[in-house]
Order: structure tokens, then sequence, then C-alpha cells
């Protein structure tokens, strides 16, 4: 464990201007709130923050953070309370260590929602003060290299998976590459332990193998350099067992058939150095294509920077090589520790970070923690590629980004009214997908708006955010409407009045904020028109129930083919038929199609079908529905995407049945890991029953679209 008094040199090595006292007090203060408190090592508890501190100072941190490493636990396992911190230390070392307190509770828990408000709660401390996360990651980093001391398999295996999936991604986004590759590893030894044994393995083989190859290697790309007048140091990095292992999987290839788990690292003075540098390996050796990368002109946006190519180089071997400035290697693997702000005093405000902003933003906008915590998983995971606008200016964004998504990172507003895009000067759909170097340009309009169907293809957070906000934006209109009509249907059947001032008492009965909420909740079916209307009228619930609000008025019988029903124009008892392509129901526009033998088909009248028949128009009738239909039921037909999850389709059914339409036919078109496509048929009454079916179903969380099926 480290004493005292090295501590404090290794602080005053790279800030002399450190507060010495303080930072005695904090050793002395965190030792004596620890006591006799052990780790499950079997070591005294206090070595630990001692340790995080350790770590910090290799970051070169300011006193306030190395304060904050010895006392990050107090809060958290000792009697010291937020209040005694700030009284000795300050309120920028108290805001920091509640900072860190909070983030100690951050686990994978078995509750979603659970561990997704805590995820919200991690994203807005890190905005406060960036050196929150950085204090955490050292916390997180020395747990991690104990981790074997944990008895329990199973906290062990979570501890791990939530470095995994959440630590490990965070440490790169500010550019600890350092940091984030040790937690991987460390968490890849605990979770698949024996593929990772086989990869050490197979690499001691290999290095003392070619031990001899890879000397050989640097010195002669060494000489290389120095012949074409670049003085520069290479060395060789041997890649990590996981992002071996991570390679394998997502290449789907062998160890052997991997060709760079060896990288060669060129470090040299200045920026001109560099491309002079990738001129000479060029030109000596031929260059594989598509492995060159210029991270130096279009940085990753936790601000890495490097040449990365790929060459036949020395001895004909396959190797990659990485060219940067010294000051680029240390930003590379130190991140914003690297060139850290608070030493020239600096805003602490963490929101400089663009995707750190753009988490605050999807925070704004989601409905659910849940919601926030799939998109923010999203944002951390991302491979990134980048593209231009007309104007030059970059903009990064995941892989697999589409012109949608390109739209909302220029601007909300942008992508809120794209119908259009040119990607290098072509015309392009909104589903394609972007590419490194692309140019694009999104056309606009202003009566454009989100399409439900984006969020089928948008990768990125951002646009799937603003998409779902605009989708219940507009579900909430219509259950508005909705709701509005089946208050005023049942007020007027129970023969009572219906008065603003009557309803806004019973807001708090139904717990709802305004009249308008009310109206929602009624248009969404979980609360009735007649609960209403006893809330407001108390003593009309003693009376006997003589109507239901919403009136069964159709026949349960599917009608039989060529049955006569009431449409208008057509000759008393002429046979007719309802058309399978377009499912015509009470309402639509109809026409009618005489067929030889078979009497009247009945399509509607934007029936694709008909485009085949506009050169027969003597087989065309001018019919209408005949106001008697709205007591008979009819097969309204759509297609929807459902959730690949548990109790789908049951939400599914029940909320049909709940807004009085009967399933006739179920049929999955298509299926993947996540989502189901599925069409089915249900009668109703007439198109607005159809429709009040869509709305339902569109509020629900487990179908992500709906649309009548017109085919």
């Amino acid at each position: 464990m480290m004493r005292q008094y090295e501590l404090v040199e290794r602080v005053k090595s790279y800030d002399p201007a450190a507060d010495e006292a303080a930072l005695n007090r904090a050793y002395v203060y965190a030792m004596k709130m620890h006591g006799s408190q052990v780790r499950e090592s079997g070591d005294p508890y206090f070595s630990h923050p001692v340790e995080v501190a350790g770590i910090l100072t290799k970051y070169k941190l300011d006193t306030a953070s190395i304060i904050t490493g010895l006392l990050h636990d107090t809060i958290e396992d000792t009697p010291a309370t937020f209040g005694d911190i700030k009284e000795m230390f300050g309120p920028d070392v108290a805001n920091l260590v509640d900072g860190v307190t909070k983030l100690t509770r951050i686990q994978l828990q078995s509750d979603l929602s659970k561990q997704a408000e805590n995820f919200r709660k991690f994203v807005l401390a890190m905005s406060e003060d960036i050196r929150v996360l950085l204090v955490k990651l050292a916390d997180r980093t020395h747990n991690m290299r104990t981790l074997h001391f944990v008895s329990s398999p199973e906290k062990r295996r979570r501890i791990a998976l939530e470095t995994m999936e959440i630590y490990a991604p965070l440490a790169e986004r500010i550019g600890l590459q350092e940091v984030k590759s040790e937690l991987e590893d460390l968490a890849y030894a605990e979770l698949h332990p024996d593929a990772r044994q086989s990869i050490i393995t197979r690499l001691s083989f290999l290095r003392e193998q070619g031990t001899a190859l890879i000397d050989t290697i640097i010195e002669e790309l060494r000489d290389t350099l120095s012949a074409g007048g670049v003085i520069a140091n290479v060395t060789g990095r041997e890649k990590t067992p996981y992002s071996i292992w991570r390679k394998m999987q997502r290449k789907d290839v062998g160890f052997e058939q991997l060709s760079d788990i060896m990288a060669f690292r060129i470090l040299v003075d200045n920026l001109e150095d560099c491309y002079r540098s990738l001129g000479i390996i060029h030109s000596q050796y031929p260059m594989v294509p598509g492995r060159f990368k210029d991270y130096i002109s279009t940085p990753k946006p936790n601000g890495y920077q490097c040449l990365h190519t790929g060459v036949i180089g020395p001895q004909r071997h396959r190797i990659e090589v990485q060219i940067r400035t010294r000051e680029m290697h240390a930003v590379n693997e130190l991140g914003v520790a690297a060139h850290w702000q608070y030493k020239q005093g600096a805003s602490h405000d963490g929101k400089q970070f663009r995707w750190l902003r753009e988490m605050l933003e999807i925070l704004e906008h989601t409905s659910s923690p849940e919601e926030f915590l799939e998109n923010t998983r999203l944002e951390m995971y991302a491979d990134q590629v980048f593209c231009f606008t007309p104007k030059g200016d970059l903009v990064s964004l995941p892989a697999g980004s589409t012109p949608v998504d390109f739209a909302y990172a220029v601007h909300t507003a942008v992508g809120d009214h794209c119908v259009g895009a040119k990607v290098n000067g072509r015309i392009v759909t909104l589903r394609t997908e972007l590419k490194n170097g692309d140019q694009v340009e999104i056309v606009t309009s202003k009566t454009q708006h989100p399409s439900p169907e984006w969020e089928r293809f948008v990768v990125t957070a951002k646009a799937r955010t603003r998409i779902r906000r605009f989708v219940r934006t507009q579900q909430r209109e219509q259950y508005l409407e909705l709701g509005r009509q089946i208050i005023e249907r049942a007020f007027r059947q129970a023969g009572v009045e219906l008065s603003e001032k009557g309803l806004d008492g019973c807001c708090k009965q139904f717990k709802v904020g305004s009249v308008d909420d009310l109206r929602v909740v009624v248009g969404e079916g979980n609360v009735s028109g007649r609960e209403v209307v006893q809330a407001v009228y108390p003593e009309l619930k003693d009376q006997p129930k003589t109507d239901k609000i919403v009136p069964m008025t159709r026949a349960r019988t599917k009608p039989k083919p060529g049955a006569a029903l009431p449409i208008k124009g057509l000759i008393p008892g002429m046979a007719i038929h309802f058309a399978q392509c377009c499912h015509p129901l009470p309402g639509d526009r109809i026409v009618g199609i005489v067929s030889t033998g078979k009497g009247v088909t009945v399509h509607t009248i934007d029936c694709p079908t008909l485009e085949r028949l506009a050169d027969e128009p003597e087989r065309w009738l001018d019919i209408s529905w005949d106001e008697d239909t709205r007591d008979d039921s009819h097969i309204g037909r759509v297609k929807l995407i459902l959730t690949n999850e548990p109790a789908a389709l049951a939400t599914l059914t029940t909320l049909i049945a709940q807004n009085n339409g009967n399933i006739v036919n179920l049929k999955i078109i298509n299926r993947s890991k996540a989502f189901f496509e599925v069409i089915v048929d249900i009668e109703v009454r007439d198109v607005r029953h159809l429709t009040n079916i869509i709305a339902a179903l569109r509020a629900t969380t487990v179908i992500s679209a709906v649309e009548r099926a017109r085919n």
C-alpha cells in the first residue's frame, strides 16, 4: 500500500502548486473513517482508496480529484456525511465525492426500470463534472484487478458484465484507451476464462517463435524511415486477448487467420512527419486495400488521432502500422486526462463533450428510463463513420447510419422536416446506409413530419427519440379526440349535462392532471365513459345499467359470399362479394366490378387492383354504402410489427378485444430475432371502428408500427 508521503510526492511531481496539507488531511481522514474495515482479500479496506488515488496520479489530475479518490467511499461505507466532507475539504470535493457515491450504486439489476433509472442519474452526475467519471473509472479499475478475491461467482459475473457494458465504453468515450483495454480484458477473464486462456497460450507460442522476427521488422521500419529523413520511435504492440477474441467473433475467423495480432507504432515529433512517414511506408511496401484510415484529419469523437494503414511489410509479412505524434499518443492513451483542463482553470462542465450533450438531449425527450437506457447503450457502442455537409462540415455517426440519422445530427428541425437526400450528388432513398467520406445534402419541406416508418431503419438514439416523441404526440391528439367523443356520448346516453367544471372536479379521482389528460385516458380505453359520468354524478352509480356505453351493434357472424347486402346502386338480389385485396369497410369510398358468374365484387376506390381494369369501364358500377350497414360486421385487415418478447401477442389480442374487435385470422409473414411482422383480420363495424383499434395498437410499446393493409 502506498504511504502518505509517497502519494504527496507523486502529486507534487507534476503539480508543484498542489495543496500538500489538504492531501495529508484527506489521507489521515480516510484512514480514520475506514478504521478496521477489511476487503474480501483480507487487506485493510483503506488500501483500496489509496490505490484509487494512485491510479488517478497517473492521469496527473488536480488535487481535488486525488482527494476525492481517497474519500470516494466514505459517505457510502463510513459514518462520514456530505456535510462533514464539505466542512473539512470544501464544496468542490464534497460534490465530487457525492457524485461518485451516486455512480457506485449503478448496477446491472434484474429490474430493468431500476437499472435504467440509475443510469439516468449516472449521466446527470457525469454532466455536472466529468472528474466524477474519472474517479469512478479508477475505482472500477482497482476493483476489477482484485475481482478474483470476491467469493460469490454470481457477484463476480455481475461486476464483470456491468464493467463490459457500461464502464469500458464510457472510458473509450472520454479517450481513456488504456483504461478501456484493461477493463475489457479483466472483464473478459471473468466472463470467458477458457477462451481467454486459449488465446494467451497461442500468443505465448507466437511470442517465443517470433521474437526475432518482430525485432527485425522494427529495425527495418526504423531504417526505412531514417533513410527517408524521418527520425522516429518504432515499437511493436500486441493486441489484448479480448480485442483478438472480439475480432475473431466479428469476422468469424480463426486465430491463425488474423493478420494484425501485432501492430507496429511509429511515434514522430510533428504532424508533417506523420504524413511524410506514411508516404515513405507506402512507397516502400505494397498497401493492403481498404486498410488505410486517416483519424488525424477526421478524429474520432473522443479526440483519437492517428494514421492507420496495412501493408505487406518487411519479409513479405502483412502488418498493421499506426503513425502518430507523441502528443497524439498521450491523448490517445489518456484522453481528456492528457490535456487536463483544470490546470488552466477552465470550466469543469462535462457538457463540452458532444456525445454527453447528446445523451442529455436524449434524456430530455425519452418517455421512460428503459427507453433512455436502450438509446444510450446504442450511442456508447457504435463504431463511427464520418460524413460531410455540402459546406464541408464533418458529422460523425454510428456505423449503419442513414440520411435521416445525418439530418437529425445536423439539427433537430432538419431531421423533422427531411423529405429526401442526395449522397455525393446522387438522389438516394432515406434508408440508404452512409459510408465514410460521403457528402450528404438533406432536402427538407415545412409540411413534412417524422414518419413512424423511419424508426425501423434509423440507428442513432437522437433520431429514434425524436421520431418516437412525435408519434406519441400524434397519438395523444388522436386519443384526445376519441376520448372527447366517448365522454360526450356517455353523458348524452345518461341524460345528464356535460360541463368542463364537472370534468375538472373528477380529474383527481382518476389521477390525471387536466381535463385533456382525462379525455386521453378515456380514448386509450383505460377509463370508460360511464365511469366518468358516475364520477361527476355519483347518484347514477345505483341506477340499473340499461345501455352499454359503446353499443355492440354488429353481427357476430361473418357475411357469407353471395349474400345480399344493403349497397346502394345495385340491382336487388344481385350477389356481391367484398374484395380480399383491399377489404372495403363502411366509410370507404367504393366501386363495384361485375364478374361473369360471380356477381359484383366491391373494392375501395383506391385499390391497386383497379388499375388492371381501367380499360374495361363497362364492368364498373357506381355504388355506395347504405346507412343500414352500420349494424353489420366487416373484415378489416391490419399489418403490424410486433416486438418479439413475452406476452406481446397477448397484449395485441387483448387490445383488439377491449376495443370491441374480433380477430378472425392472424398470420406471421416475417420474423427476426427482435420483431414479428403480422397480418391480422379483424371484424369491425366500419372504418372509424378500425381506426380506433389502430390508434389503440399504436399506443402500446410492444407494437412498433401498425397500418391498414391494402393488399
